[in-house]
């Protein structure tokens, strides 16, 4: 361990994101103990919707296999998503989200399935790396930040048992009401809709034969007049399974006649059971900082927003993969403390684009649209108006994640962000796009678990950015191709995230490149 402490890595929160982190960390040899509450994962149905990303990311993590394999929604069914007006047996609806349209820029497709299934596949896979732990049953009372290491008290959460524990780092997982970010001293800010929402989970095999209507679809977003865009969601858990998300009055409790209210929403009687009844407040909060010193955030511990396009999952599966490959260079001697400060140079403003630029905004034009048009009083103009958000109900296709302008990635302006656009074409600071090498193999399949140098048709061009990576002990891979790829450049520099820290032709402005990518000054 790292100057005597008892592990390199603590992660509070052995939810999806806590675990994913400790996998990324444990590949890399680093040392990490994962403390979670519960001995199994909750059986609550959240975070379906996985985009290609998170399962590239599984892939890596290597458990992709598994994840597909958990499914709990038979092919035949599908995993598509739709959009109804008023009701679910409505006569207006489009498709929405429809997260396959970017496949091809991605070395996986996307997935649907329930957190707590995904939560399984990731604790399993954690059990097989040798320096993780895991310590079930327990949780993180506070954190502190000792100078030259941090410290963690937890508590054994059905008995007495309490233990102080250090480490280099602490990374908070632990949820909206995260203890490591409230001692760790890291703010949040909130933005309050004032909206309480119930969740509801049932079971209704007439409901599974009455959604044969809409083939190949699992989710459904019903928009209806006096909801003022918030919206009325349903999505499959597994055949004859459902869950439900509304906003209810204030004062909402348990007793409530939700089977009404679901038989309301659907659009005609069915027979159903409900199993659960919660409640949440619906709102955006975002930590001021995602680092403290030794302390981080990810996950909801960093943000959480409104589950309205399954964005909060797969943004905390980012989080865990940019800042395990950092802990990892900084605990290995080979990234600058620079490289820990643009985590949340980062995935800040990123998950802030989320919550501005998509979830907001689907419901201020929905709030808009449904202002506007009405089919009792103009069905003319109303339908006009339907079809052109039919038409253009393509978001997800500007749902691009990237880096640009991150003080790590080559290239002048830009501000990182979630809204961009897929392209095969190599640009710093976006997610690398698969092409096919001349011997048939994806890059991907080449790719190295540090830094990769992708040089196509210059052979020997590499040597300035070997050599800097030798003397400075970064690891690095080369992988020269003479295949016509669709990069626009003849040198592409990977990040082990697999993002472009530089595309171009130069080997200087490669090993420039490089030596930014890590915290280190330009060679040149």
């Amino acid at each position: 361990m790292a100057n005597g402490t008892d592990y390199d890595v603590i992660i509070a929160g052995g939810g999806p994101v806590g675990m994913g982190l400790a996998i990324e960390l444990g590949q890399r040899g680093i040392p990490v103990l994962v403390i979670e509450r519960y001995p199994e994962p909750q059986p609550i149905p959240k975070g379906q919707n996985l985009t290609q990303r998170t399962t590239e990311t599984l892939h890596f993590w290597g458990c992709e296999k598994e994840l597909r394999a958990a499914r709990s929604i038979p092919d035949e069914v599908g995993i598509g998503g739709l959009t109804l007006y008023k009701h679910l047996m409505s006569d207006y609806h489009y498709d929405w989200l429809n997260r396959a349209s970017v496949n091809e820029y991605y070395l996986t497709t996307n997935e649907r399935l329930p957190q707590y299934e995904t939560e399984r596949v990731l604790r399993a896979r954690a059990r097989e790396i040798e320096c993780i732990d895991i310590l079930y049953g327990w949780s993180v009372e506070r954190v502190e930040d000792t100078g030259d290491h941090a410290a963690v008290v937890a508590a054994e959460r059905d008995g007495p048992g309490q233990k102080t524990l250090t480490a280099q780092y602490v990374v908070g997982c632990d949820g909206s009401r995260s203890t490591v970010r409230e001692t760790g001293g890291i703010p949040q800010t909130q933005s309050d809709h004032d909206k309480l929402m119930v969740l509801l989970v049932f079971r209704s095999m007439e409901l599974h034969e009455m959604l044969k209507r809409y083939p190949g679809k699992a989710f459904y977003n019903v928009l209806h007049p006096d909801l003022e865009g918030y919206w009325q969601f349903f999505g499959r858990v597994d055949i004859g399974s459902f869950f439900f998300h509304a906003p209810v009055p204030a004062g909402s409790t348990e007793k409530d006649d939700f089977e009404s209210l679901l038989q309301e929403v659907v659009g005609q009687p069915f027979d159903l059971e409900i199993d659960y009844v919660g409640f949440w407040d619906l709102r955006v909060s975002i930590a001021t900082r995602y680092r403290a010193g030794r302390i981080f955030v990810a996950g909801d511990a960093a943000h959480s927003h409104p589950p309205y396009g399954g964005y909060g999952i797969n943004t905390g599966f980012e989080d865990a993969r940019n800042l395990g490959w950092k802990i990892a260079a900084r605990l290995q001697g080979w990234g600058r403390d620079a490289l820990l400060d643009s985590y949340d140079a980062e995935r800040r403003p990123v998950f802030a684009s989320t919550a501005r630029d998509f979830i907001e905004f689907f419901i201020d034009d929905d709030r808009r649209f449904l202002e506007t048009y009405n089919p009792e009083t103009d069905r003319a103009a109303f339908e006009d108006a339907w079809a052109k958000r039919n038409a253009t109900a393509a978001e997800v296709a500007n749902f691009e994640p990237n880096y640009e302008g991150s003080p790590i990635v080559a290239g002048e302006g830009g501000t990182p962000s979630a809204r961009g656009d897929h392209r095969f074409e190599a640009r710093p600071g976006h997610h690398l796009a698969p092409q096919i090498l001349s011997d048939g193999t994806n890059v991907f399949h080449r790719l190295g678990q540090g830094f990769t140098l992708l040089n196509f048709g210059r052979p020997g061009a590499a040597g300035e950015v070997e050599a800097l990576a030798k003397r400075e002990g970064l690891p690095l891979t080369l992988v020269e191709d003479a295949a016509d790829t669709a990069y626009g450049a003849s040198m592409i520099l990977v990040r082990p995230d697999h993002y472009v820290a530089w595309a171009g032709d130069s080997a200087a402005a490669a090993a420039d490149a490089l030596a930014r990518s890590v915290g280190l000054e330009p060679v040149a």
